[in-house]
C-alpha cells in the first residue's frame, strides 16, 4: 500500500479525533487493509450534487469530521461573502441512517460560527428546504441526504442564497475554503440558542406556492391514484397536497409508508428502477387505479406507471414524464392566453430533445444546460426580470414546475402529474395517449441508459481511462451511421469530423463527450459527479404517423439503439 494513505490514516490516531474514530482507524491498520486503502486513498469532494459517500471512518467517508470540514468551510466563505449582518443558513435531512444526526452537528458547527441556523425539526423533503432557504431570506441551506443511492450512503448538498445548489464562483469558493480548514479547525458544538427549529409553518407556505400551480381541476374526484414514498420523506408532504388539490382517491402502500434508511422492501429506493415500484402498480392493479407516483427518500426525483393502450401499467421513464409534463404546461397556458414569449422552459444536455420540439411549437425558448439541476436553477435566477420560468425536467426523473422551489421537486410534480393524468381522464383519454399524441405531432423519440458501476480508486482510473478513449479514439460511424460531430464539454469544443471546424461551447466545463450522428441520434457519456459511475445516454427519433406504427417502429429504435451499444463494446 501506498506509505503516503497510511501516514494519513496514522494523523486519525490522536486529537481531534474522538477515541471511537481512532478505534476504528486502528482496525482497519491492523485487520482490513483494503477498507483503509479505500477510506483514505482521496478526499470526498463535491460533484454535481454536493458531497456524497459511503458512512464511515476516513477521508473518503461521510463521517462527522468530513462532514465538519466541510462546514466549516462553508462558515469561512460565508463570512467572506457576507458582511455587516448576521448570516442564515437553513438544515433539512431524510430519512437515511444518521441524517438527523449529521444535521445537528452541521448545525452545531454553523452555530459554534455565529450563524443563525434554522433546522427542521423532522425529516423532510429536500425541495422544502430549497424553498425554505429563499422563504426565510437566508443565505445558504444545507440538507443532508444521499438521493436514491443504497443505504450504506449519505451526503450533504450546499445551497446559496436563491435556493439553487452552489455553482460558480461559489462553489469553487466554498470547496477551496473547505481545503483550507484542519480537522482541528473545526469548530463543533456551538450554541444551541441560535438554532431555531422549523415545523408546519414552512410546510404551509410550501403547501400554498405548489397549490398555485395548478392550471386545472377536471377530473381529480375521479382519479385513482396510488402512491408510495419509498420509505422517503414524500410522505410529510404528497398525500397532505394531493388531498387539498381535489383527489379523494389516494391509496399508500402502507409497507413502504414509514420513513427507513434501511429501505427493507426494496433493493435500491430508485423510481428510476422498475422493481422499487412493483408494490405500487401490485396495488394499483388491485385497487384499478389508474396512476401510481414512487418519489425517491429525498423527494426529489419521481416515477410513474401509467396504463397503456391494452389497459397494462407501465412505467414511464423521465424523459416520456417530463415530455408530457411540458406539453401540459404550455398547453394550459396557451389556452388561457398566458403563453407569451417571455417565457421558457429547460432541460439538460441529456434531456430529450422533444422537449425542445414542443417549446419550438409553443414559440417559447427552451434553455439546454450541463447535466444536474443546479445548472437550471442557475438559468432561472439569470433570466428573472427578463423572462418567466414555466417548467424543466431531466431524464433522470427530476422536475421543477414554477420557480418557487430552485431544485428538482418531486412533491409539485406529483401533484402536477396527477393533475395531467386527471385531465386527460376527464378528456377521455390516458396519460399514456397524451403521449403518444405528442410523438405524432413533435416526433418519437425513445432514448435508453447504461450505468456502469466502477468502484473504488480502480474504478475510478477505469472509468477515466474509457472516457479517454472517446476523446483519441473517437468512432467514425456507429451503426453503420457517420459520427458528424464531436462535443466535448471538458474542452467545452465543438467539432465537426467532416470539416474539422470547431465552434466554442458556451457553457461551463464538465467532464462530457456527446456525440452527434448524421440522422439525429446522440449518444453522450459521463461520469457521474456523485456516484461511483460512468453513464451512456442514447437518443434516436424517427417519424410516427399513425399510432398502429408505433411497435414497428419501437422495435426499429430499440435495435439502432443496441447496435450503438455493442459497437461502443458496452454489451
Amino acid at each position: 500500500m501506498d506509505q503516503a494513505i497510511i501516514e494519513k490514516a496514522k494523523t486519525w490516531l490522536q486529537a481531534p479525533f474522538d477515541a471511537a474514530t481512532q478505534a476504528a482507524v486502528a482496525q482497519m491498520m491492523a485487520h482490513q487493509p483494503q477498507e483503509l486503502l479505500e477510506s483514505f486513498y482521496t478526499d470526498l469532494d463535491f460533484g454535481t450534487g454536493g458531497l456524497r459517500g459511503i458512512m464511515g471512518t476516513g477521508t473518503n467517508r461521510i463521517n462527522r469530521y468530513t462532514l465538519g470540514q466541510a462546514t466549516q468551510g462553508l462558515a469561512n466563505y460565508l463570512k467572506l461573502q457576507i458582511t455587516g449582518k448576521t448570516i442564515k443558513v437553513a438544515i433539512a435531512y431524510d430519512c437515511r441512517n444518521n441524517s438527523d444526526t449529521f444535521a445537528r452537528e452541521v448545525a452545531g458547527v454553523l452555530a459554534a460560527n455565529n450563524i443563525e441556523v434554522f433546522l427542521f425539526e423532522a425529516l423532510r423533503p429536500t425541495p422544502l428546504l430549497s424553498f425554505a432557504v429563499r422563504h426565510l431570506q437566508c443565505d445558504s441551506g444545507i440538507v443532508l441526504t444521499a438521493s436514491h443511492n443504497p443505504k450504506e450512503y449519505n451526503g450533504y448538498k450546499v445551497y446559496w442564497n436563491d435556493g439553487g445548489q452552489l455553482v460558480p464562483p461559489h462553489d469553487k469558493g466554498v470547496i477551496q475554503e473547505v481545503r483550507k480548514v484542519a480537522f482541528g479547525d473545526i469548530l463543533f458544538d456551538g450554541p444551541k440558542e441560535r438554532i431555531t427549529l422549523l415545523g408546519a409553518a414552512v410546510d404551509q407556505a410550501f403547501l400554498e406556492a405548489l397549490a398555485a400551480q395548478s392550471l386545472n381541476n377536471a377530473g381529480k374526484k375521479d382519479l385513482k391514484v396510488v402512491f408510495t414514498n419509498l420509505h422517503g420523506t414524500a410522505g410529510t408532504l404528497v398525500p397532505k397536497a394531493l388531498k387539498s388539490a381535489g383527489f379523494e382517491q389516494v391509496f399508500e402502500v402502507t409497507e413502504q409508508a414509514k420513513p427507513d434508511g434501511n429501505f427493507p422492501t426494496v433493493h435500491s429506493p430508485n423510481p428510476e428502477e422498475g422493481p422499487a415500484l412493483k408494490m405500487a402498480v401490485e396495488l394499483a392493479e388491485a385497487q384499478g387505479a389508474d396512476l401510481v407516483i414512487g418519489t425517491d427518500p429525498d423527494a426529489d426525483r419521481v416515477g410513474i406507471a401509467v396504463r397503456d393502450l391494452d389497459g397494462k401499467m407501465i412505467l414511464l421513464n423521465g424523459n416520456q414524464t417530463a415530455s408530457v409534463l411540458v406539453h401540459y404546461i404550455l398547453e394550459q397556458n396557451h389556452q388561457k392566453g398566458k403563453l407569451t414569449p417571455q417565457h421558457f422552459v429547460a432541460e439538460t444536455i441529456v434531456t430529450t430533445d422533444l422537449i425542445r420540439e414542443i417549446a419550438k411549437g409553443y414559440s417559447v425558448n427552451c434553455y439546454t444546460c450541463l447535466t444536474g439541476f443546479k445548472w437550471i436553477a442557475e438559468i432561472i435566477r439569470k433570466k428573472e426580470g427578463q423572462e418567466k420560468y414555466l417548467v424543466g425536467g431531466e431524464e433522470s426523473y427530476g422536475y421543477l414546475i414554477g420557480d418557487f422551489v430552485r431544485d428538482k421537486d418531486a412533491v409539485t410534480a406529483a401533484v402536477m402529474i396527477a393533475e395531467i393524468a386527471a385531465y386527460n381522464k376527464a378528456q377521455g383519454r390516458s396519460f399514456y395517449q397524451q403521449l403518444l399524441e405528442i410523438y405524432q405531432r413533435y416526433g418519437y423519440y425513445l432514448e435508453d441508459l447504461i450505468s456502469i458501476t466502477k468502484k473504488g480508486k480502480s474504478g475510478s482510473e477505469e472509468i477515466a481511462a474509457m472516457m479517454q478513449n472517446l476523446r483519441t479514439d473517437t468512432p467514425v460511424k456507429l451503426a453503420g451511421i457517420r459520427v458528424t460531430h464531436v462535443l466535448d464539454y471538458q474542452f467545452l469544443m465543438a467539432k465537426d469530423l467532416g470539416t474539422g471546424a470547431t465552434e466554442k461551447i458556451d457553457l461551463p466545463a464538465s467532464n462530457v463527450i456527446q456525440l452527434l450522428l448524421e440522422d439525429g441520434s446522440k449518444i453522450t457519456a459521463r461520469p457521474s459527479g456523485t456516484e461511483p459511475k460512468i453513464k451512456f445516454y442514447f437518443s434516436v427519433k424517427t417519424n410516427l404517423n399513425e399510432l398502429a406504427e408505433f411497435d414497428a417502429q419501437t422495435m426499429v429504435l430499440q435495435n439502432k439503439i443496441a447496435q450503438f451499444q455493442k459497437d461502443l463494446n458496452l454489451i
